[in-house]
């Protein structure tokens, strides 16, 4: 085996894995205000209604700490291209 054919089967391998690497982006067909919770539900593969309702909760109970965490995945989290 060459150091080439080592090499090329490596990057190939490196090449598979991240393609299966899941990221989080901001849905552009899922969105309310700004896709972070259609975005995440495509992530987690759970119905983004849920990530609403769970938002709304975390929002009324923890005294603003869910839309805090909104508006700075809204800034901080990429949307799809």
């Amino acid at each position: 085996m060459t150091t080439n054919t080592v090499l090329n089967q490596a990057t190939d391998t490196l090449n598979q894995a991240t393609d299966k690497v899941k990221k989080l982006r901001r849905s552009r067909d899922d969105r309310m205000v700004a896709g972070v919770c259609g975005g995440l539900a495509k992530l987690l593969g759970v119905d983004a209604a849920l990530l609403r309702i769970l938002l709304v909760a975390a929002t009324l109970f923890g005294f603003g700490a869910g839309a805090v965490l909104y508006l700075a995945a809204w800034v901080l989290v990429p949307e799809e291209a």
